[in-house]
C-alpha cells in the first residue's frame, strides 16, 4: 500500500497543474460526490467531476465567473468568483434537492404524468430540431474491469491480460481516453476528428471509445443498443411504458423539472426503466437515469446497462443540449463478472453553424497525426475530467509494465514457458511463438480432424503453419499445408496455400495455393464433416458428395475504393469422379444401404457423374456496399455498411481450355444482400442470387450451379442461404436461375404481448424461400420459427417449422438450429 501511495503522489507531483479552477464536489455528510456536471454559466464549457468527486475546469483568461455545479437528485450551487490568478481552488457542497408533489393538481380523471409525457412527445421533433447542426468538443473515457477471472477459458490460458488482474484475478483490463473535436448535420451527419488517444498500456494503441458509439439521441424513437431499445418519448412509447410523476422541482434558472418514473409494460420488451425529467412548458428533457438489461438489450453476457444524460440550458442560444453521458454496465458469463463505465463530456458547442452535406464525407472518424502519442504533460493539460486513484495507478503500472514486456529478454522469457509441448497439444494443436520478433508456427490436431466418408472411410487431417507479422499486424505473410489421408482409400492428399497482407487500409490479400483435395460439389459445403460423419455411421446416409481436385490457383483481393471491393482468382484444376469404398456403419438398416457417391442417381454406383478432364477456371466478382462509412485508423480503414442499401456482388466464372471442349462455359451472376431494423418491430433480412450460363449445355456436374439444400433436420450457419427441406443436388441447374431468401425476426415483438409466452423471451422468426430453373417447377419454402431459446443467458437454440411446396404441397419438417453468440 505504501508503495502504491508513493507510486500515486509521484505521479502527481511530476507535472505542474494545468487546470485552472479545481476542487472537490461533496454532499453535506462530506461524501464526494461523482459526475457532477460543472461549467460557466450561460455556457458549454465545462466538466465532470470523477469517481472520487474531484474536478478541473479549464479557463484561460482572469476574471470573474459564474461557475454552476449541476446535479442530479441534489440542488443547483451557483457561485461568483474572482480569480487574479491561477490555478483557483473552488470546492462545493450540495444539497439534497426537495422534490415536492404539492404544486400538482392530482386529477382523479388522468395521471399527471401522462399530461406531461404526451407533451413532451408531441413537442420531441419541435425540441429535436432546434439543433440543425453543431460544432463541439468531446472527452471520453472508458473504463472495464474484471472479477474472479478464471486462469483459462475452454481450455486457453488467458494470463493476467496486459497486466490488468492482480493476484485475486481482478483488476481493470481496459482504460483508454480520447478527445475529439465533432461536427454534426441532423439527422443523421456526425463527424469526428480525434485529436488524442490513449490506451493504458499500449502506447501505440487507439481507444476504441468515439462518440459514434455513444450517441445517444433520446428524442428518437429508438437508440441502439444492442436492440433497438423504445425511448420514453417515442411516439409509440405509450404503448411500452407506463408513467408515473415523482414529483417537481426547480432548477437554478427557474425552470419547473417533472421527474417522471418510465416502467415497462412488459418485461422483456426493448425499453428502459428509470427516471426522465421534463422541463414544464418547454417540454423538453432536462436529464435522465435509464437502466435496459441484456434480456432487453438481447446482449447475453450483459446483466445491466445504465444511461445517465445531463443537459444544460443556454439563454443566449434558447437550447438545452446535453453536457454530459455515462454509460455504466455489469456483465458475467462463464462465471466471470465484472462492470464498466464510459464516461462522455460535450463542451464548447457552436449551434446551427451552417453545416452542409458538402462538409461531411463518409469517413466519420479520423486521426489527427501522432494522436497517440500525446505525452503525460498534454493529457495533464488538457483532461477535462480528473484521474481517480485508480485510473492513475493503472496507467503507472501498465507503462511501467509495459517497458518491460517489450523486451526481448522477458518476452523470449515468456515464450519459453508458452511454448513448452504439453501432452494437451495432442488434441489442441501445438503453437510455437516467438513473440519479439513477431511470428508464430505450429501444428494442428489430427484428431479434432477425424471424419468419416463413404469414398474416403475414415480420414485425418493434420495441418501445419507459419505465419509471420510486419508493422505492427498491418502486413502479414502466412503460408499452411495440409495432409489428409483415408484410411479406406488408402489415399495421401495435400494441399498448400501462401498468403500475403500487404496493408491494412484496403486490405489486398495475394495467395498462392495448389495441391489435392476431396470437395463437395457444392463449394459452399451444404453438409459439414461433423454431421455428415454422425449421419452415416448412425442413419446410413452419406449425403456428402465429393470429387477430387488437383489444383494450382491464385487469387487476389483487393478494395478499389471506399465501398467497391474486388475478388478474383485464376487456376489450373484437374477434376476426377470418385466412388465408395466403404459401407461400413454402426448402426445398419434392413432396409437401407448407402447411397452411390454420384449426386446425378443415387443408384449409380461405379458410374461418374463427369469424365476426368483438365479446365483453367477463371472467377471475377466485385462487392459493392452503397454509402459505405467508415473509420480511419492510423493503424488500418474499418468499413460500416450502411443498412440503407443492399450489398451487390456482381460476378463472372469462366472455364476455359478444358481437355473436354464441351466442359468450357461462362457465366455471369448477381447477388443482392440487406438487413434492417423495421422499427421497434424486429429485423428483417433478404438475400437474392440470380444467374445465367452460356456455352454450357454440357458442362461437367462440378460446375452447375448448385443450391444449398439440408436433408439432416439440423440448421446450421445463416438460415438466408439455405432450402431446408430440399435435397441437395436435386435442383442443380446450367441454365439461369434465381432465389431469394427472406426473413424477419419479431425480436420479441409479438410474443413478448402474450400472457405466459412473453416470460419465456423467445423471438418468433417467419420466413420465405423460392428457387426458380428452367428445368424445374418452382419451389417453395415457408417457415415459421422460435429463436432465442434457452434458459438465462445461454440462449442458443432454435426451432422451425418448414413447409415446402412445388407443383403443391411436397412436405414439412422440423429443423433444430444450434447458434453460439
Amino acid at each position: 500500500m505504501k508503495l502504491k501511495l508513493l507510486a500515486i503522489f509521484s505521479f502527481l507531483c511530476m507535472f505542474p497543474s494545468f487546470s485552472q479552477v479545481k476542487g472537490t464536489v461533496t454532499d453535506t455528510k462530506n461524501e464526494p460526490l461523482p459526475f457532477v456536471n460543472i461549467y460557466i454559466e450561460n455556457t458549454y464549457k465545462g466538466t465532470t467531476s470523477n469517481e472520487d468527486g474531484n474536478y478541473e475546469l479549464n479557463v484561460t483568461e482572469a476574471k470573474t465567473y459564474t461557475v454552476v455545479f449541476q446535479f442530479l437528485g441534489y440542488k443547483t450551487v451557483k457561485k461568483t468568483i474572482e480569480i487574479q490568478s491561477f490555478p483557483y481552488t473552488l470546492d462545493a457542497v450540495l444539497v439534497d434537492e426537495e422534490i415536492s408533489l404539492n404544486e400538482v393538481v392530482i386529477s382523479t380523471d388522468d395521471n399527471p404524468a401522462n399530461n406531461i409525457m404526451r407533451k413532451a412527445i408531441a413537442k420531441r421533433k419541435e425540441n429535436q430540431n432546434k439543433i440543425q447542426s453543431y460544432k463541439s468538443d468531446f472527452y471520453s473515457r472508458g473504463l472495464i474491469r474484471i472479477k474472479d477471472a478464471p486462469e483459462k477459458i475452454m481450455g486457453n490460458e488467458i494470463g493476467d491480460l496486459g497486466g490488468g488482474l492482480d493476484s485475486t484475478r481482478s483488476g481493470v483490463i481496459y482504460l483508454s481516453e480520447t478527445i475529439s473535436k465533432l461536427e454534426y448535420l441532423r439527422p443523421n451527419k456526425l463527424k469526428e476528428k480525434i485529436l488524442a488517444s490513449k490506451v493504458s498500456g499500449d502506447s501505440k494503441g487507439f481507444s476504441f471509445n468515439n462518440a459514434i458509439d455513444v450517441d445517444f439521441d433520446l428524442y428518437n424513437n429508438t437508440v441502439a443498443i444492442g436492440n433497438q431499445i423504445i425511448t420514453p418519448i417515442a411516439n409509440n412509447a405509450f404503448g411500452y411504458y407506463r408513467y408515473n410523476l415523482e414529483g417537481v422541482f426547480y432548477d437554478d434558472k427557474g425552470h419547473l423539472i417533472n421527474k417522471i418514473k418510465a416502467t415497462p409494460r412488459r418485461e422483456n420488451d426493448p425499453v428502459f426503466e428509470g427516471y426522465i425529467y421534463i422541463v414544464e412548458d418547454q417540454w423538453t428533457i432536462y436529464a435522465a437515469e435509464l437502466d435496459v438489461t441484456g434480456v432487453q438489450a438481447k446482449l447475453p453476457a450483459v446483466d445491466k446497462v445504465t444511461i445517465t444524460q445531463s443537459f444544460s440550458f443556454s439563454e443566449n442560444n434558447n437550447i438545452w443540449a446535453k453536457i454530459s453521458q455515462n454509460i455504466d454496465f455489469k456483465y458475467g458469463l462463464f462465471g466471470i463478472k465484472g462492470d464498466g463505465r464510459f464516461t462522455a463530456v460535450y463542451s464548447n458547442y457552436e449551434f446551427n453553424v451552417g453545416l452542409t452535406q458538402n462538409d461531411f464525407s463518409r469517413e466519420i472518424v479520423s486521426f489527427a497525426e501522432e494522436a497517440n502519442k500525446k505525452d503525460s504533460i498534454f493529457w495533464t493539460s488538457v483532461r477535462p475530467v480528473p484521474l481517480t486513484d485508480e485510473e492513475i495507478t493503472d496507467y503507472i503500472k501498465k507503462d511501467s509494465i509495459q517497458l518491460v514486456r517489450s523486451s526481448k529478454t522477458y518476452q523470449d522469457s515468456v515464450d519459453t514457458v508458452k511454448n513448452k509441448f504439453k501432452l494437451g497439444d495432442i488434441i489442441g494443436g501445438y503453437t510455437y511463438t516467438n513473440s519479439y520478433e513477431n511470428w508464430s508456427a505450429g501444428i494442428t490436431s489430427p484428431i479434432e480432424a477425424i471424419s468419416f466418408n463413404t469414398v474416403q472411410g475414415w480420414n485425418a487431417n493434420i495441418g501445419a503453419f507459419y505465419t509471420k507479422n510486419y508493422n505492427d499486424y498491418e502486413r502479414y505473410f502466412s503460408i499452411r499445408g495440409n495432409i489428409n489421408y483415408g484410411f479406406s482409400d488408402e489415399r495421401l492428399r495435400g494441399t498448400l496455400a501462401a498468403t500475403y497482407k500487404f496493408n491494412n487500409k484496403s486490405r489486398p490479400y495475394l495467395t498462392l495455393s495448389g495441391g489435392v483435395l476431396t470437395q463437395q460439389f457444392n463449394a459452399s459445403n451444404p453438409i459439414s464433416k461433423t454431421l455428415n460423419t454422425s449421419y452415416s455411421l448412425f442413419a446410413e446416409e452419406n449425403y456428402m458428395k465429393l470429387y477430387e481436385n488437383s489444383f494450382v490457383q491464385a487469387a487476389y483481393s483487393n478494395e478499389l475504393f471506399n465501398g467497391f471491393r474486388i475478388n478474383s482468382s485464376l487456376g489450373y484444376q484437374r477434376r476426377k469422379a470418385l466412388f465408395n469404398t466403404t459401407d461400413q456403419v454402426w448402426y445398419p438398416k434392413n432396409d437401407k444401404t448407402y447411397t452411390s457417391n454420384n449426386p446425378l442417381d443415387a443408384s449409380a454406383y461405379g458410374i461418374a457423374p463427369f469424365d476426368t478432364h483438365n479446365l483453367i477456371k477463371l472467377n471475377l466478382s466485385t462487392r459493392i456496399n452503397f454509402a459505405q462509412n467508415y473509420l480511419s485508423y492510423p493503424d488500418g480503414k474499418y468499413n460500416i455498411p450502411n443498412s440503407k442499401y443492399p450489398t451487390v456482388t456482381l460476378g463472372y466464372e469462366k472455364g476455359f481450355s478444358s481437355s473436354i471442349e464441351d466442359y468450357n462455359f461462362d457465366q455471369v451472376k448477381i447477388r443482392l444482400q440487406q438487413g434492417f431494423d423495421v422499427s421497434n418491430k424486429g429485423r428483417f433480412q433478404y438475400n437474392i442470387r440470380a444467374g445465367k450460363f452460356f456455352n454450357a449445355d454440357d458442362i461437367a456436374f462440378v460446375d452447375y450451379q448448385h443450391f444449398n439444400g439440408n436433408q439432416t433436420h439440423i440448421g446450421a450457419g445463416s438460415y438466408l442461404d439455405v432450402f431446408n427441406n430440399l435435397p441437395y443436388y436435386t435442383a442443380s441447374t446450367n441454365e439461369s436461375y434465381i432465389e431469394m431468401h427472406a426473413e424477419h425476426d419479431f425480436n420479441g415483438f409479438l410474443l413478448g404481448r402474450v400472457p405466459l409466452l412473453k416470460k419465456l423471451n423467445f423471438n418468433l422468426v417467419i420466413g420465405a424461400h423460392a428457387l426458380a430453373t428452367p428445368d424445374n417447377s418452382p419451389y417453395q419454402e415457408y417457415t415459421v420459427g422460435l429463436d432465442n431459446i434457452g434458459w438465462g443467458k445461454f440462449r442458443f437454440l432454435r426451432l422451425d417449422y418448414v413447409r415446402s411446396y412445388q407443383s403443391g404441397f411436397q412436405s414439412d419438417a422440423i429443423m433444430f438450429g444450434l447458434k453460439f453468440f
